[in-house]
């Protein structure tokens, strides 16, 4: 008795993926890690050059949940360059196999991409106190670390939306 197996490549997409938009989704976890990074010891009392938050048992689980939930969405974005982002898994029990809708992946991308858009600029008011704008509430030096790495973060938008855009250029009807 023989058994033939069938090899699937699970990352090849129904088009080509353009490079740079394979670079992008490789980016969107690092961008967002050290803001996730920075997060963690003010969950723990620690400050990081600003306010203390006040004493809670909440303190913990929401920073490193906050985190945590950063970094799935990041890599969530994977999706919008691979396999798994146009075709459900074949191991998901009832969907598995069927093509998801670009509809149902674009329009939650393009959403979330503009929010984190918008963050961005509210980002720039803030950093460069533009219109009266109060700037970083962190002391001298450590408000140069915090423009950084929440700099960083603000390049998911633009990203997501760049990505997003790639997506429906390949998913759309010919």
């Amino acid at each position: 008795m023989t058994t033939h197996t069938v090899h699937v490549n699970t990352t090849a997409t129904e088009r080509p993926v353009p490079r740079w938009a394979a670079g992008a989704a490789r980016a969107m976890p690092l961008v967002a890690l050290p803001v996730c990074l920075w997060r963690l010891p003010i969950a723990f009392g620690y400050g990081m050059g600003g306010e203390v938050l006040p004493p809670s048992p909440w303190n913990i689980p929401y920073v490193v949940g906050l985190s945590l939930l950063s970094e799935a969405f990041a890599l969530l974005s994977f999706g919008l360059v691979r396999r798994w982002g146009e075709v459900v898994p074949t191991r998901v029990p009832k969907l598995g196999g069927r093509r998801i809708p670009p509809f149902a992946v674009i329009l939650p991308a393009t959403l979330s991409g503009l929010f984190f858009t918008a963050l961005m600029v509210h980002w720039v008011f803030g950093a460069f106190r533009i219109g009266g704008a109060d700037g970083f509430p962190y002391s001298e030096g450590w408000d140069v670390l915090a423009m950084t790495v929440s700099g960083l973060f603000t390049l998911w938008g633009p990203l997501l939306l760049a990505l997003t855009f790639a997506y429906h250029r390949r998913r759309r009807s010919r």
